[in-house]
């Protein structure tokens, strides 16, 4: 890929401005007990900690976060050693998860810039210039300039509760612009995924996307392929599972990212306006639960994403000659196996998400003898949801929906409830941001002792 023509590089000064106690808005008391259990035993040990990025980020607008990090001078092996309830993780970015209960706090080192000509060492690069591993360590200036959004190029210390923002960060902040530090290009060959955050971060925070580091990112988005199915896929929850997801939708679309993430739903929301309409209302419908502060289910979010282009492969099935059930699960095979090249879909995932598709079929025989039979399925609910959000983004479905919804009325004890459906989902199909995974510590097994002792 050729660089953008016409477009000089802009470099960044390691610009320091310290925000003291009395003019910003951050408390302990806004901090998890958590967080502040590992900042202050850090600093008992002799080294320096701070709060940095989203955590400090939102807690300034007035939010609250759902994680806090740390930032610190010592090596994730010093810090896994200090405390017991840790753990290493990570090869590309080495970090350590200290953790308490069901709450994560993660400890990263200060790095230092991937390709200082200074240091001994040198991030691992691969051919178009995406970080492979960075395990180089500096100090709090150079980590602030690794940040990638000057918004999140903030630090809380916690030594004199003063705010360290780098890079003109505290302006862009109450300015609410989202700006790149470095040159974007570069940036985004670092990191792919880096276009993603500016999008996910301009629908949340309801910033303004600079012009400059807008620019390169719909020609670059076909760096996304770079980036392992997996990652993408805990990507696209974030993205979407934060409340502002009609928003987010309309600017990945702007920016030519959405068809990196779901290739064959761009194809169909280009020349459809039923398939259109029909993701836009599944946003729609997902902000209004998570801003009503119900759960959503990612397995129906990835169901009703994909119906457009597995529906037009089932009718292409059918036209064929294949009768509508095994159409419908030959065009399920195609459809999965296409989407798993760009985003992967866990299995615990991808079963319901068949069974919903497969329901609809089913739903569709209120003639049958055995209509109330459907109302025990476990899937029930949500394929009658799916039923309902067809019908709201104009498929005509012949009044099925009344129909289900007249039975459920006259047969309520057959129809199960919905607390019950929420607890067949795992606690990770069950997080509203996407967010990193919390795991429990592993259990300490007791061993037994060698033989002849």
């Amino acid at each position: 890929m050729k660089r953008l023509s016409g477009r000089k590089s802009r470099s960044e000064k390691v610009e320091l401005r310290i925000i003291p106690r009395d003019e910003h808005s951050i408390s302990r008391s806004n901090i998890s007990e958590s967080a502040l259990k590992v900042l202050y035993r850090l600093n008992k040990a002799g080294y320096q900690a701070l709060l940095v990025g989203g955590g400090v980020r939102d807690t300034l607008l007035g939010l609250n976060p759902k994680d806090f990090d740390v930032a610190t001078n010592a090596t994730p092996e010093q810090v896994n050693a200090l405390f017991r309830n840790s753990r290493l993780i990570g090869r590309r970015f080495k970090l350590v998860h200290v953790v308490y209960g069901r709450e994560v706090i993660e400890v990263a080192t200060f790095r230092a810039p991937p390709t200082d000509e200074h240091s001994t060492k040198i991030a691992a690069t691969g051919d178009q210039g995406m970080i492979l591993r960075d395990n180089v360590y500096g100090n709090k200036d150079e980590d602030a300039m690794r940040r990638d959004f000057t918004v999140n190029a903030l630090y809380y210390d916690i030594a004199d509760f003063s705010v360290h923002a780098y890079a003109g960060g505290w302006d862009d902040l109450n300015n609410k612009r989202l700006r790149l530090i470095g040159d974007p290009e570069t940036r985004y060959r670092e990191d792919p995924v880096r276009m993603l955050r500016a999008v996910r971060f301009a629908a949340k925070l309801g910033f303004s996307i600079e012009a400059y580091t807008a620019e390169p990112i719909p020609v670059m988005a076909p760096l996304l392929e770079q980036i392992p199915a997996a990652r993408l896929f805990e990507e696209v929850l974030k993205l979407f599972l934060h409340g502002q997801a009609l928003e987010t939708l309309r600017l990945l679309r702007e920016y030519n990212l959405f068809g990196a993430l779901f290739p064959a739903t761009e194809q169909c929301l280009r020349d459809d306006p039923l398939a259109l309409a029909m993701v836009e209302n599944t946003m729609r419908n997902t902000d209004t639960r998570i801003r009503a502060g119900k759960s959503v289910t990612p397995y129906f979010f990835m169901a009703s994403l994909m119906w457009p282009p597995l529906l037009r492969v089932k009718d292409e099935f059918e036209a064929a000659g294949l009768a509508a059930h095994p159409a419908m699960q030959k065009a399920a095979d195609r459809v999965m196996s296409q989407q798993l090249q760009s985003t992967a879909i866990p299995k615990r995932l991808a079963i319901p998400m068949r069974e919903i598709w497969e329901l609809q079929l089913r739903l569709a025989k209120t003639n049958s003898r055995k209509v109330t039979e459907l109302l025990t399925h476990p899937r029930f609910r949500a394929a009658y949801d799916f039923v309902l959000l067809r019908e709201q983004s104009g498929e005509d479905l012949k009044g099925i929906g009344a129909f289900w919804t007249r039975l459920q009325e006259q047969n309520p004890d057959l129809v199960p409830s919905r607390s019950s459906f929420r607890e067949e989902r795992s606690d990770n199909d069950s997080r509203n941001d996407g967010g990193r995974r919390r795991r429990r510590p592993p259990r300490k097994r007791n061993r037994r002792p060698p033989s002849g002792n």
